[in-house]
């Protein structure tokens, strides 16, 4: 059933085949969604910049840390839901397979709805205790109230874009968001003016809530000769703890690494609302080229899950050095890209009167960008770790992560001043993989025991 599955809906097998050219496969389309998803964030804060003038900016960059915090959090729950999923697909488990894709319906609903509350609740007391300036308090709260209202959206999108991709689909996801993509950006154009930035926001979740609704549509429609029975969508205790077991780690790794974004957030609202908007708007830049990062993350995580999923461990380290690769030649063109257009990339956001933010955001962008292969192996690493089922290993890499950019926010940033805020993040990365890359091994060699136990009891 799951073979006609692949065969009949665009599914791909990564546990047969060229690893490389699976992973270009794979991985091409769903860069291509990452583009889009960051383009329309790009656009949001560009226009905010452009129409609403440098305080707005300002008080959208603030929130990107908590905003991070809260939606990476989210985020890391549905790409945990994912990964059953793509263990169930790769061993051929039908029924399993099915069980899991319905429970993350109801772990959904729940950790959406649960979330929802408590941040829209909390939302200002945690701006203020960021030490967010009063002159841009009210428009930040504004925006990311707004933002956490959608979460339910956001969960839609992306539990059902996970279970596409877990199914080897990453062409319908990437469809999808070119057109949310499309809307966001009018949208943008039409609210963004007599809103203000609550109209940004409404924009961003307007857009991805029907990206979610269409891909939930085109999973009804596509995969219904999966044969799902009513008993298939009774709730299962043991399935939503696999999936929670899965899920909520993959949240913390990414709240945990937020955190120390926060703390760093904080050094820097004391440092001026130029620094503020420098750092925003570089934020801005360095998200849209770290998506090919981002999708060889999530390929990685698809690609561990079938294989381990399958048995095939020997495949795993061939695709991850395929990876690699990949990553390492990257870095090089990004790094070019900051160098010798970093400025033109600045005047995206301000006038060209504003020297001072634009020297501010090319000096952050050359600091991350040097450094962007450290970025390519903590992605790699730590999503390839994940799919293999090993889960906690991740949250302590978001520890190392977060324990670095503590250390400039409470003590580097505020002792040397900005130069340290440009050089948190590459320091962070080097945390990260210092306890990830020989993490990996000690996967492998536990998952290789296990393997030749269970071939003995044969």
């Amino acid at each position: 059933m799951i073979e006609e599955t692949k065969k009949k809906n665009g599914t791909l097998d990564m546990t047969e085949g060229n690893p490389f050219t699976l992973i270009l496969q794979f991985g091409l389309p769903l860069l291509f969604g990452l583009l889009f998803q960051q383009l329309y964030n790009m656009v949001d804060t560009i226009i905010v910049g452009k129409v609403l003038g440098k305080e707005a900016l300002a008080a959208v960059g603030c929130t990107g840390s908590i905003n991070f915090m809260i939606i990476g959090f989210c985020i890391g729950i549905c790409n945990g839901f994912a990964i059953p999923v793509a263990q169930s697909f790769g061993a051929k488990d039908n029924d399993n397979l099915k069980k899991f894709i319905t429970n993350c319906a109801w772990a959904g609903v729940f950790f959406s709805t649960v979330i929802t509350v408590l941040v829209c609740i909390f939302a200002r007391d945690i701006l203020v205790l960021m030490d967010t300036p009063e002159s841009i308090l009210n428009d930040a709260h504004s925006y990311i109230f707004v933002i956490f209202l959608g979460i339910p959206l956001i969960f839609l999108y992306n539990v059902t874009s996970g279970i596409l991709r877990s199914l080897g689909n990453s062409i319908m996801p990437l469809v999808f968001l070119i057109f949310s993509s499309l809307m966001n950006i009018v949208l943008d154009l039409i609210l963004i003016k007599p809103m203000g930035v609550a109209g940004a926001a409404v924009a961003t979740i307007s857009a991805q809530g029907a990206a979610g609704i269409i891909c939930l549509f085109y999973m009804f429609f596509k995969y219904r000769h999966l044969n799902f029975t009513r008993g298939d969508w009774r709730f299962s205790g043991r399935h939503a703890l696999k999936l929670s077991s899965m899920g909520l780690p993959m949240g913390l790794q990414y709240s945990i690494t937020a955190i120390g974004s926060i703390i760093l957030q904080t050094s820097v609202n004391n440092l001026g609302e130029d620094i503020i908007a420098a750092v925003a708007a570089s934020i801005k830049v360095n998200m849209f080229l770290c998506c090919p990062f981002d999708a060889m993350g999530s390929t990685m995580a698809t690609y561990g899950g079938q294989n381990v999923g399958a048995g095939k461990l020997d495949r795993i380290g061939k695709g991850l050095g395929s990876c690699v690769k990949i990553g390492a030649f990257y870095s090089v063109i990004s790094f070019a890209i900051m160098f010798f257009f970093g400025k033109e990339l600045a005047l995206l956001f301000v006038d060209k009167s504003e020297t001072v933010i634009i020297e501010r955001m090319y000096e952050y962008m050359l600091a991350n960008g040097i450094s962007f292969f450290l970025l390519c192996l903590v992605n790699s690493v730590r999503f390839m770790i994940q799919g293999l089922g090993f889960p906690g290993l991740a949250v302590i890499a978001g520890i190392c992560e977060m324990f670095a950019r503590g250390i400039a926010g409470f003590v580097l940033v505020p002792t040397f001043g900005y130069v340290f805020v440009t050089f948190a993040s590459p320091l962070a990365w080097v945390f990260a993989d210092c306890f990830l890359v020989p993490a990996y091994f000690g996967c492998m060699r536990v998952l290789k025991k296990r393997q030749n136990e269970h071939s003995k009891r044969i």
